[in-house]
């Protein structure tokens, strides 16, 4: 028997001393960990760090006095109606919106087929809630978004990473861990893909490939799960083609207001089936039974009343100076063995560190010299990824990037140099630097 505590219970349900639930989580709570860039924002917030972290827009660039003269005046004007509950499925009229945007894309849609949600974050749970049972396989680029993994792990998916290169998801690749799964009698249930300007690597899917992609998964009965939040901030010519646009029954899409407009207002969006789209409003209105009709709305009038389509370009030109000056920088300053990806839009540079180097254990030093980044290992469900990190360039000034990457740079060099005096997984430990807190983009 276990003895008694003084107060009555059994030290078997106390649990941890740290957490005295342990016991009692469900078993899919088990993979609920923070992420890798979720446990750099306290960090990487300190002024003195130069944050090359997190994917946060600059929502500075916004004319944030005409946002608030915009706000006032739905409340003034439509309070009782911003105030109160909404529909499940979202406001009729912004899905309609909505829609327009997606145009822009190739996409053409019915707003019947629109579900508005908190952030295309939502939508991603909803999807991966009404589809995943605990063990299913979720293909995922290698590497993938974090905030993504988080999910998958959430609901207990298997998550099989599908290689990438310059120019993408690799399709004979896909086809072949298709087949090697199906072989083995696993059950795929989607392919989760960023095609353009993918977060964390910034390549972006070719036209080619994107045909090719759509036929092997139609081929094979995979749903694909198409997230782009990143598909409007190119910085040359016109947005490219969805994949929802040439295939929609065997698509979802997943779109966002967060980086075109601000992520303040936490309104995404799912574009599916009809039949699948019947099953995200049931899943939505258990989770939250409607989301904020406030925010719907004052993205709603923004997109009435205001030039979005030339704010748009605004923050595709600060976008695109900001990458040049990391590029720039990354060419000038990193040491030999280092290699980047070269994006043509969007928020991210991916870097290869020289052989034996290992990103989460540069972390500490380079907090340390006041710079920071996010490892590879967090865009990986299965602990790959070490010898890269993602380097951010949306939201510090140019001259915050070019000293951000001199600082990194310094330290990648005095790492190598400890290599090559210590031997590869000699390198010193080189001290506690705790990194807490939240960055989810």
């Amino acid at each position: 028997m276990t003895g008694e505590t003084d107060h009555g219970r059994t030290t078997a349900h106390q649990g941890s001393r740290i957490d005295a639930y342990v016991d009692r989580y469900a078993a899919r709570a088990t993979g609920m960990v923070a992420s890798e860039v979720r446990a750099l924002f306290s960090v990487a917030s300190r002024p003195e760090v130069v944050s090359l972290a997190g994917g946060m827009p600059y929502v500075t660039a916004l004319p944030l006095d005409v946002v608030g003269e915009l706000v006032a005046d739905l409340v003034a004007q439509r309070g009782p109606v911003a105030l109160q509950y909404g529909s499940g499925q979202g406001d009729p009229h912004l899905r309609e919106q909505i829609c327009e945007v997606m145009r822009l894309e190739g996409i053409e849609a019915n707003a019947d087929d629109v579900v508005v949600t908190v952030g295309s974050q939502q939508a991603l749970d909803l999807i991966t809630r009404i589809f995943i049972d605990p063990g299913d396989v979720v293909l995922a680029e290698g590497p993938s978004y974090v905030g993504a993994l988080g999910t998958f792990a959430a609901y207990q998916a298997s998550v099989v990473h599908v290689p990438m290169d310059d120019e993408g998801l690799i399709p004979a690749a896909l086809a072949e861990t298709i087949e090697s799964l199906s072989r083995a009698g696993r059950r795929v249930k989607f392919l989760y893909t960023i095609p353009t300007f993918q977060n964390p690597a910034g390549v972006t899917l070719n036209e080619q490939r994107r045909r090719e992609v759509l036929e092997i998964c139609n081929r094979a009965r995979v749903l694909v799960v198409e997230d782009n939040p990143y598909g409007l901030l190119g910085f040359d010519g016109e947005p490219l083609r969805a994949l929802r646009a040439d295939d929609p029954d065997g698509v979802v899409y997943l779109g966002s207001f967060s980086k075109t407009l601000a992520p303040g207002f936490r309104v995404g969006w799912a574009l599916a089936p009809h039949a699948i789209r019947d099953k995200l409003v049931l899943a939505m209105e258990s989770a939250v039974l409607s989301h904020s009709s406030f925010a719907q709305l004052a993205v709603g009038r923004y997109l009435e009343t205001q030039p979005w389509r030339e704010q748009i370009k605004s923050f595709r030109e600060l976008y695109r100076e900001r990458c040049e000056a990391m590029l720039s920088s990354l060419e000038m300053l990193m040491p030999p063995g280092c290699t980047w990806t070269k994006p043509a839009g969007g928020f991210f540079v991916w870097l290869t560190l020289p052989p034996g180097l290992d990103s989460k254990a540069l972390l500490p030093r380079a907090v340390a010299e006041r710079v920071a980044f996010v490892p590879g290992t967090g865009f990986y469900a299965d602990a790959q990824g070490a010898q890269y990190m993602r380097l951010s360039y949306c939201y510090p000034q140019p001259d915050r990037i070019r000293e951000g990457v001199r600082r990194l740079a310094g330290v990648i060099e005095q790492e190598m140099q400890l290599r090559d005096t210590f031997g590869t997984g000699s390198v010193p430990d080189h001290g506690g630097v705790d990194t807490p807190g939240p960055d989810l983009a």
